[in-house]
């Protein structure tokens, strides 16, 4: 039985924007979230487990990006998510130094 057209997207760009979302943006999340965990705590430990959990947040990013309505916006939220992450590396490498 086909798909009923109504559900399918045609256009590229939407399609193009859920997929690179779902790829680069878990990928980034993912990774920046496992770095700003090893800014405040125990880097070693946390690097030994991002080889397991890292994989698993990122196929979960990649379900939620194709469960979206709009590929720009979860490329948005993944952005934020990112820089957000960003800033706490940022903050733990700083706040751990100094002590």
């Amino acid at each position: 039985m086909p798909a009923n057209p109504k559900y399918l997207n045609p256009s590229f760009w939407p399609r193009f924007s859920k997929i690179t979302a779902a790829i680069l943006g878990g990928y980034f999340v993912s990774v920046t979230f496992h770095l700003a965990l090893a800014a405040w705590f125990s880097r070693k430990d946390i690097l030994i487990t991002m080889a397991f959990s890292g994989f698993i947040l990122w196929v979960a990013l990649m379900i939620i990006a194709f469960l979206a309505k709009s590929g720009w916006k979860i490329w948005g939220v993944y952005i934020l998510l990112s820089l957000l992450f960003c800033l706490f590396i940022y903050l733990g490498q700083t706040y751990n130094t100094a002590q």
